[in-house]
């Protein structure tokens, strides 16, 4: 008996174990994800930005201002 609830206890440590690892690998691929969201919208806001400055000199070369 002794022995099989040894075995039931190694069992459940490494079933433990394994799910720790899982949650681990998901963490680190929700970061990955978050991280690379980040990117893409500051490259987008940086896309944005210099439209708007070229708007901005547009209208300002055709009224004169940029003289």
């Amino acid at each position: 008996m002794a022995d099989n609830t040894q075995k039931m206890s190694y069992q459940a440590g490494e079933t433990k174990g394994q799910a720790q690892e899982k949650a681990s690998n998901l963490m680190d691929r929700a970061d990955n994800a978050a991280q690379s969201a980040k990117e893409s919208v500051q490259e987008a806001g940086q896309q944005v930005m210099e439209k708007a400055q070229g708007a901005v000199e547009g209208v300002k070369n055709a009224t004169g201002m940029n003289k």
